[in-house]
């Protein structure tokens, strides 16, 4: 497939990443955005669950959808980890990388728009506009930076740990969209509370760059950490676990002659 359609396949996942699940953290995870007019509380947000769910349907969704053509890695974490695990060709890494976040800039800008649209309009207020990530202050929970870094490098480690794995060669075929999606959903389970989730540098750059000075110049720990986390994961898979043409093959037994 060439490069040019394949990173054209990125942007659009990417897209659809960034707009589905920061789309419903943004529009519908505090759905209709207060109390009911009698004062009762309201129980139609999507809350935490909600949202880490359609994280995770946007990337099994895209993975039938693009995998065919790109690969499907929607995040230049995964793009790195693939690479460290001489899974991906170096030479393709910047004009991957440079879709995957073209794709979710265009997601963020959509997404402020539409929620701008809203009688009263959209506000950067709070610690986490558009589904920002951040640390201290602009952690969900009030976690600190090495908290935020620890949370974000092993979190990405399992995430290409369980890519690598669900689509290698000897994994059966055809799950491996299923596995990664629910990764996904549970990752963000464990983490909203404390980073808002990133585990992709894309996400995080293509909300931010929208959402103020403050919340932008902490997207430098957003790429940081997963990419470390990535390529760790990578050359782990690589060292320890790939195929080898070279491993002894395993014993089997002859039947002699009588």
């Amino acid at each position: 497939m060439p490069l040019v359609k394949r990173c054209i396949a990125e942007l659009i996942g990417t897209f659809w990443l960034v707009f589905g699940g920061c789309g419903s953290a943004v529009l519908a995870a505090g759905f209709p955005y207060s109390a009911a007019p009698d004062g009762a509380s309201n129980f139609f947000g999507l809350g935490f669950l909600g949202v880490s769910l359609a994280f995770g349907l946007t990337v099994l969704t895209m993975a039938y959808a693009i995998g065919h053509i790109s690969g499907c890695h929607l995040n230049p974490a995964v793009s790195f980890g693939l690479w460290a695990a001489k899974r991906f060709r170096g030479a393709d890494l910047l004009p991957y990388i440079a879709s995957q976040v073209f794709g979710a800039i265009i997601a963020g800008g959509l997404l402020f728009v539409i929620a701008s649209g809203r009688e009263g309009g959209f506000t950067l207020s709070g610690s986490n506009p558009l589904a920002t990530n951040g640390f201290g202050a602009h952690s969900p929970g009030g976690y600190s930076l090495l908290a935020c870094l620890l949370i974000e490098v092993v979190l990405t480690f399992v995430f290409l740990f369980v890519i690598l794995g669900s689509t290698d060669d000897r994994a059966p075929a055809g799950f491996a969209p299923i596995s990664i999606g629910l990764c996904l959903t549970l990752i963000h389970l464990i983490s909203i509370p404390i980073t808002n989730t990133s585990v992709n540098p894309a996400r995080s750059t293509g909300v931010a760059i929208f959402a103020g000075p403050e919340l932008f110049s902490q997207v430098w720990l957003f790429w940081l950490a997963p990419i470390a986390g990535a390529l760790i994961a990578g050359f782990v898979y690589a060292t320890f676990f790939s195929a080898d043409a070279d491993d002894p093959a395993e014993p089997t037994i002859t039947p002699q002659a009588p």
